[in-house]
């Protein structure tokens, strides 16, 4: 795996590292599968430059688990031996959204910050506000989607999460979708939003879901999907070591050290299929002494997760 991507956010009292490790791009197909629809976008004013990513340390890549692995007792053990592992606090939500059996574990009530996994959350929010107003994103907007997701641009994401309407606006939007327990960060500090396992499932269900159960649109949710399903090669670690090998995924990253601690928040969220069904899948973390500590940790659970849940 190669370079991971971070920028920086300081303040007086807070270093935020706002990192994405989700993709977005033009194409509309998702690790092996191909999503239909994008929105339609009118021509604006130009966006502004793109920040310059800064290389991050490289995480070496962890094996998938095999779906022809062995049905045993041992996956219940797995998991709870995955999330006894962590540092500090973890916590994992899973769905089969082919069968609808749910799964929570670990910390489920811990309120984890974000780093820029709420940068789909963001996105999710502005398609809504279109929505509403019966209008499309403009190219300006468009083009700071992808700068935000898929190379983590925090300076598109503060563009983004101003237009939404900061703070107010993003917790407008998720009480519609549905998300009780993720506030967003005070004072522009979008990376500082906290939520919860659940709450992430709830997002993804938002996403990947049903047309009925939805708030958003057909359209908006395929140009979610289409754009988490472009993640490039050197940010596609996490929830994808559920996945079958060589198996379709779509998903979003955020990593950040904290400046009081020296600690990592690693966090993944996203879809993946194995064994025939589709899984949404939440793994939140925090209290991580390294990055690449943290990765380990967030593939270990998603994988036992997901293993428990095919009982394999």
């Amino acid at each position: 795996m190669s370079s991971l991507r971070f920028s920086l956010l300081t303040s007086a009292t807070v270093l935020v590292v706002a990192v994405g490790g989700l993709a977005l791009a033009h194409a509309t197909t998702e690790h092996g599968h191909a999503y239909a629809a994008a929105v339609t976008v009118s021509p604006t004013a130009s966006a502004a430059a793109p920040a310059t990513p800064t290389p991050a340390p490289s995480i070496p890549p962890s094996a998938s688990p095999s779906a022809s692995a062995s049905p045993s007792a041992s996956e219940d053990t797995a998991l709870d031996a995955a999330l006894s592992s962590a540092a500090g606090h973890a916590a994992v939500a899973v769905t089969d959204l082919d069968s609808g059996a749910v799964l929570s574990e670990g910390d489920a009530s811990h309120a984890f910050v974000t780093a820029s996994i709420v940068k789909v959350d963001i996105l999710a929010a502005l398609l809504l506000q279109h929505q509403d107003a019966d209008t499309s994103l403009t190219a300006a907007q468009k083009a700071l989607a992808v700068r935000m997701i898929e190379q983590s641009d925090n300076d598109a994401a503060s563009t983004l999460f101003t237009e939404v309407g900061g703070a107010s606006g993003l917790d407008t939007a998720n009480r519609r979708l549905g998300l009780r327990h993720t506030t967003a960060g005070a004072d522009g500090y979008w990376g500082l939003t906290t939520t919860t396992a659940a709450d992430q499932l709830t997002l993804l269900r938002q996403i990947f879901g049903t047309t009925t159960a939805s708030k958003l649109s057909a359209a908006s949710r395929n140009y979610l999907r289409s754009l988490m399903g472009q993640v490039e090669t050197d940010q596609d670690w996490g929830v994808s070591a559920a996945a079958d090998p060589g198996g379709p995924y779509a998903l979003k990253n955020g990593w950040l050290p904290r400046t009081a601690t020296g600690l990592w928040v690693i966090n993944s969220i996203g879809r993946v299929d194995r064994d025939g069904h589709r899984y949404l899948v939440a793994v939140l973390s925090d209290g991580n002494k390294s990055m690449e500590s943290g990765v380990t940790l967030v593939e270990r659970v998603a994988a036992a997760a997901v293993g428990r849940l095919t009982g394999s």
